[in-house]
Order: structure tokens, then C-alpha cells, then sequence
């Protein structure tokens, strides 16, 4: 069994079609999505509908609870709050209900699946470093945790003690802990544009990371097209 792992769309049709076809061809049998199916970009109605026909495992994402609820958005980034705006009024009702009633975490085969942390899901926090991992082991009683939210691929290890090794090719041990990100489907951050997921393969107990290129130009006009903030488009380039 090989799992593809994938999150933080944020409505690229682009790059969520590049990532499913070459989870496709690496053969991968079965498919986990970290959430953030929408936000910042400008299909967030068509990738809603390709997640959901999937039917496959899935956690909700701080992105898909602003995009179906009701509240104010006006304390966030303002180029986030706009484009949460957009995607509020181009979401159907019935989408904004599945994004509702998505769970925060799921335990799937032998690991769990969280979009922030295991801690204080609804908090939203970051992990960027291995003390903000640290309090996440204590929550983790899986050896093996995937997540998202930071749109940077990352390993923490906890063994003797928690430690970051580089986001590439990992053998699982039984006897450790291990916290992924997945990195981001359609809004890289890491300096890198390409979109990223993850592999799990179970017999042979590794996780391997791919980064693809994909049409990011047409991406990148449908945002200006929708009128979406200039900046979305540009930062897309820079991966930042």
C-alpha cells in the first residue's frame, strides 16, 4: 500500500491535478488530504469537488472554517481576509456544509492526520521548530503524525529527544515518534514554487517527498482574472 498525502490546496486546480495524476504514476493506491482545500486561490469550487469525490480521509484546514462559516474576518491578513471573502460567495451552500462538518483529526491504517496540531487542533497553531513539537508528541499516540498548515515540508523526530532531520527520504522506526508536514500542494512556502506532497509506502515503511512543476501561469491569470489580490499571483512565483 502506498499512500499519497497531500494538503494546503488552497483552490490551484493547477497544481492539485499535477499532484494527483503523479501520485497516479508513483503507483499510490490511496489518498489523504491534510486540508485547506481552499483559500487564496481561484478554483476553490472545482478542487472542493475533486477532494470530495475522492472520498478519502480528511481534516479540516483553519482556511475551510473561515470559507464556511459566518464570523468576521476582518482580524486576519487583509489579502487573506479578501480572498476568504471571494471564496465565501463563490462556494454553494451544500460545499460550505462539507467543509462544516469535516473532523479535525483522523487515525487512518497506523498513523493520525491533523492540519495544525494534535494539542489544541482548533488553535491552529504552527509548528516551525522542534520545540513547537515537542507539546505535539504528548498528543501523539501514533508513532507517525502528518499535518500540514505551514506549507513547509518538515520531519520532527522525538526519540531520546525531539530533533528535526531534513524533509527527504525517512525509513519509520517503531521505537520513535515522527511529526511530518506534508508541504503544500497549491501555495508552497519553503523558497520552492513546485508543488509538494508526500508517500507513505507501508511495506517498506518509508516517507519520500515529491515536488513537481505545473502550469502555475494559468494559476497565477485566473487570480487576477477573479480580481483576487495581485500579491496572491506573486508570491506563488517566489514559493513564499
Amino acid at each position: 500500500m502506498r499512500i499519497a498525502l497531500f494538503g494546503d490546496i488552497h483552490a490551484n486546480l493547477e497544481a492539485l491535478q499535477t499532484v494527483l495524476a503523479d501520485a497516479s504514476e508513483q503507483e499510490c493506491t490511496d489518498y489523504v488530504c491534510m486540508g485547506d482545500v481552499v483559500g487564496y486561490n481561484a478554483n476553490p469550487s472545482e478542487c472542493l469537488e475533486i477532494v470530495r469525490a475522492m472520498n478519502i480521509p480528511i481534516v479540516k484546514g483553519n482556511h475551510d472554517e473561515d470559507a464556511s462559516g459566518t464570523h468576521s474576518l476582518e482580524t486576519m491578513n487583509p489579502i487573506a481576509a479578501e480572498a476568504l471573502e471571494w471564496t465565501r460567495r463563490n462556494l454553494t451552500e451544500d460545499q460550505r456544509e462539507w467543509l462544516r462538518k469535516l473532523r479535525m483529526v483522523r487515525q487512518v491504517q497506523d498513523f493520525t492526520v491533523v492540519h495544525s496540531t494534535l494539542d489544541q487542533p482548533q488553535s491552529w497553531n504552527y509548528v516551525t521548530n522542534k520545540f513547537d513539537a515537542m507539546s505535539n508528541f504528548n498528543y501523539q499516540f501514533t508513532n507517525l503524525c502528518f499535518h500540514g498548515h505551514t506549507h513547509v515540508p518538515r520531519v520532527f523526530v522525538r526519540g531520546a529527544r525531539v530533533k528535526e532531520v531534513p524533509a527527504e527520504s525517512i525509513v519509520i522506526e517503531e521505537s520513535m515518534k515522527y511529526f511530518i508536514n506534508v508541504g503544500s500542494v497549491g501555495q508552497p512556502r519553503d523558497g520552492d514554487w513546485r508543488a509538494c506532497y508526500a508517500i507513505y509506502d507501508i511495506p517498506t515503511k518509508t516517507v519520500s517527498f515529491r515536488r513537481l512543476d505545473y502550469d502555475i501561469a494559468t494559476t497565477q491569470q485566473k487570480i487576477l482574472d477573479a480580481n483576487l489580490p495581485a500579491a496572491l499571483a506573486t508570491r506563488l512565483a517566489e514559493g513564499r
